[in-house]
């Protein structure tokens, strides 16, 4: 069966794009070939700096034939519908026959279709595929229209060990050979199948698999430091970085000047990272070695010594700025730094970062006592927490925020809780980073997302679809991941009302008060705790939880509070697992239709006591004590927040429930007794209703 490989070879490929362009590649040719009703066995595609590549085994050489019945018009019909139909399907009048079908006889025609060559759809798939390649940039080059990633060079495509010639624009080359490494293998080589492609690649100082790559660096970087008794600092995203930008990795040791090492080892590792794509070095007890690894893409006749100095020179020179920055920075105290806050906008609706922290402050005095934590300390760890921003580190490098505000912080002689909350209250970052745990640092996180999200929703920029240009989404999500990971009880409209005060203090901006009295409290408060439940949905999906489930506790009334919402879910969802839950459920959906129905009709609300005395039926009686009693270890039970135990209770329900509908006459003509059991039914759905509104679940 032939084998279909392909290799799209262009300019350097950002390292960033080239998973997702071979990732693109793989999942447009499988659609196309199975549009194409064209089977195949394994796809496999791969990357490197200068191609992305694909192979494809086990494909047929055409595709099946199609034998296809039509039925054409009646008998009788007059003889131009037949024309039209034998010209419409190109055949004569001997390809057709009459058949009986139905109430009456029928032309009919069994028509055969030859299946095309796999040749001959690859010409036309491959040049679509790469016309509507899904690049998140790309290019124009030369007189032709056609974008790609950077300029492509060649499309080498190669079917059952022979070239397919594509046509594409732009002078791109279609031939049957691909080339090496830039420096080493300049010269094409001829390619038939994947097995001696790859073979070839890795002769020209190539290796076709990005993990293969991956594991060379790590496994020859390890041995390098090893001996020294250190090992590399874990980097996932910087290792699949480098092996992009390299095709033939080679490791090599460079040393750090020791006149660097005081800097903080975040300073180190970032510049290194972020400028040169190093990996740092640890020692075996974790503190961080003076030295460092660089991949290079060739391997020099002199062992690498001068890709080492090279880089160790570079190196100074950038470690020189960041100890410039280090130095200067710490020549005066972060509380100087905060007047300089007043020229820096959080956003033109909201002010200015000064303005924020004012807020950030009374929030956090506001907060602080909600979850334990020390009042001044907060209030320091607020007034600081933006003060970097300012510094010259940061400036530097960004991602250090909050980072070096603890280090100056604890070099002005701040306490230490003060200092980890500055460093920790931007976490979680997003959903792969930890949540602090600290009380203080809880308490200026939660009040820096708090503050962003009442600001924006005060001021209507909300997300809208896709686009969260603010990062609300990711607030909310860190928000809920700090309180039900540290078993936080805070009433969410009770902090977004905190929030909102801290914009109306007479201090506050003009145009900021003034935008905010165009919301009221009530609407904000609303539209946020929807936004809420929307991120609650997405974080607890992966977890298995119906999204049903939340909206059901979430549309109680005055239920705001996160922790105990997901502990409602959580012993809701055990209990509608159970055959209990199940029959109660429907129970409850048949009680409710006859009472919505009956309310309707008459035009008055089945509220309020059941009347024992004309309670006639054993049935309805069972029914009115088990509701009675199961009222009662609900109620006592919701006190406690014991959720299981109140479905515990709502179980015992189901019996006298079920025995109700199969003795019991709802409908009766007589107009007490009918309303009595409506009554009834009103208070069955009315203690369902204390633990989760039932009518929002599905299912």
């Amino acid at each position: 069966m032939p084998q279909l490989l392909i290799e799209l070879f262009s300019e350097e490929i950002p390292a960033r794009m080239q998973s997702q362009g071979s990732a693109a590649l793989r999942d447009l040719i499988c659609t196309s070939l199975k549009d194409a009703s064209l089977s195949f066995d394994n796809c496999a595609s791969y990357s490197t700096p200068r191609r992305i590549a694909l192979v494809v085994d086990e494909l047929p050489h055409s595709q099946p034939d199609v034998k296809e019945e039509k039925r054409g018009p009646r008998r009788d019909a007059p003889a131009r519908a037949l024309d039209g139909f034998l010209a419409a399907n190109n055949l004569t009048r001997e390809d057709c026959e009459v058949r009986e079908a139905g109430k009456g006889e029928f032309w009919f025609a069994t028509i055969e279709k030859k299946g095309r060559t796999t040749f001959d759809l690859i010409k036309e798939i491959l040049p679509s595929v790469i016309s509507k390649f899904p690049w998140q940039k790309s290019m124009r080059w030369g007189k032709g229209s056609l974008r790609w990633v950077r300029p492509l060079k060649n499309v080498m495509c190669i079917l059952d060990g022979e070239p397919v010639h594509i046509e594409l624009e732009n002078e791109v080359s279609s031939i049957g050979q691909s080339w090496g490494h830039r420096f080493y293998s300049p010269n094409p080589f001829e390619v038939r199948f994947f097995d001696d492609y790859e073979k070839s690649l890795n002769q020209a100082r190539v290796i076709l698999d990005a993990e293969r790559r991956q594991k060379t660096i790590i496994e020859e970087a390890e041995k390098l430091v090893s001996a020294l008794g250190c090992s590399i600092v874990s980097d996932p995203a910087l290792l699949s970085e480098v092996s992009g930008l390299v095709e033939w990795p080679v490791p090599m040791l460079g040393r750090i000047d020791p006149e660097f090492m005081d800097l903080p080892d975040e300073v180190l590792m970032t510049s290194m990272k972020s400028h040169q794509k190093y990996f740092s070095v640890k020692k075996n007890g974790g503190d961080l070695a003076p030295y460092f690894v660089v991949v290079a893409n060739i391997d020099p006749d002199d062992g690498g010594k001068a890709v080492v100095s090279g880089n160790e020179r570079v190196l100074r020179a950038r470690l020189s700025d960041a100890k410039f920055f280090w130095d200067q920075d710490r020549r005066q105290k972060l509380e100087t730094s905060l007047p300089r806050l007043n020229g820096m906008i959080f956003h033109e609706k909201l002010g200015s970062l000064s303005q924020k922290v004012q807020r950030l402050e009374g929030l956090a005095i506001a907060l602080g006592p909600l979850l334990n934590a020390d009042a001044e300390k907060a209030k320091k760890a607020a007034q600081l927490c933006k003060a970097d921003l300012v510094s010259g580190m940061v400036g530097e490098f960004a991602s250090l925020q909050g980072i070096m505000g603890r280090h100056y912080a604890l070099a002005d002689g701040e306490h230490e809780d003060v200092a980890r909350a500055i460093a920790e209250h931007y976490s979680p970052a997003g959903p792969n980073d930890a949540c602090p745990n600290d009380r203080i640092s809880l308490t200026i996180s939660i009040s820096d997302k708090l503050d962003t999200l009442v600001g924006f929703f005060g001021v209507n920029e909300k997300p809208t679809g896709s686009r969260d240009p603010f990062g609300l989404r990711r607030a909310a999500l860190g928000i809920i991941r700090m309180v039900l990971e540290n078993k936080l009880r805070l009433s969410l409209n009770e902090i977004f009302l905190m929030a909102r005060q801290q914009y109306r203090k007479p201090a506050a901006d003009r145009e900021i008060l003034a935008q905010f009295a165009e919301t009221n409290d009530d609407g904000t408060c609303k539209d946020l705790l929807s936004f809420f439940s929307d991120r609650l949905k997405v974080h607890l999906r992966s977890q298995g939880v119906r999204h049903d489930l939340i909206d059901a506790v979430f549309a109680l009334k005055n239920e705001d509070d996160l922790f105990r919402i997901v502990s409602r879910v959580s012993a809701l969802q055990e209990f509608l697992d159970t055959k209990d839950g199940k029959n109660l459920l429907a129970g409850y959906r048949r009680a409710t239709n006859i009472v919505e129905i009956e309310e309707k009709k008459d035009g008055v609300f089945f509220e309020g006591l059941v009347s024992p005395e004309v309670l006639v039926e054993t049935s309805e009686r069972r029914l009115a004590d088990a509701i009675e009693k199961a009222a009662k270890g609900v109620d006592q039970a919701l006190v406690t927040e014991d959720f299981t135990a109140a479905m515990a209770h709502m179980s015992a329900l189901r019996e006298p429930v079920d025995l109700f509908f199969d003795n019991v006459t709802v409908n009766t003509d007589k107009s007490d007794i009918r309303e009595n059991r409506l009554r009834l039914l009103s208070n069955f759905r009315s203690l369902l209703g204390r633990v989760a509104s039932f009518e929002n679940i599905k299912g």
